[in-house]
């Protein structure tokens, strides 16, 4: 194995804040938008019978905009 030296420096990648729209969007995209194995290579809302076509971003986030008002209005 090669001796690293001091100078050879790996990129550590996080989050610095816990409060931020990444998380959301990460699971939006997990529980909706990829495609899972254990579903057959579907993904979640191809299951749950929710068509998103398009910009799948766009369409979700329109999708749920209007879920939202829909439910303050009832």
């Amino acid at each position: 194995m090669p001796f690293l030296s001091l100078n050879d420096k790996k990129t550590m990648r996080g989050l610095k804040i816990e409060n931020t729209p990444i998380i959301e969007g990460h699971r939006l995209f997990y529980n909706f938008i990829k495609p899972h194995e254990g579903l057959d290579g579907k993904t979640p809302s191809e299951v749950a019978g929710i068509e998103i076509e398009g910009n799948k971003w766009e369409t979700l986030m329109k999708t749920s905009l209007s879920y939202k008002r829909y439910k303050e209005g009832c």
